[in-house]
C-alpha cells in the first residue's frame, strides 16, 4: 500500500511477486513515498 504523507492512510494498494517488491521499495525510496508492504492473503476458501 502506498501511504498518504500528510495522515498515513492508504492511497493505493497493489499486489505483486516477491520478485517485484525489490524494485517497488527502490521506487518509492527515491521519491520519498512511504509504504506498507504486507503478506498476501494465499489461503484458499
Amino acid at each position: 500500500m502506498r501511504l498518504d504523507d500528510v495522515d498515513g492512510s492508504a492511497m493505493d494498494s497493489t499486489v505483486v511477486d516477491a520478485a517485484s517488491v525489490n524494485r517497488i521499495v527502490q521506487q518509492a525510496a527515491a521519491i520519498g513515498q512511504r509504504i506498507y508492504i504486507r503478506p498476501a492473503d494465499t489461503s484458499a476458501s
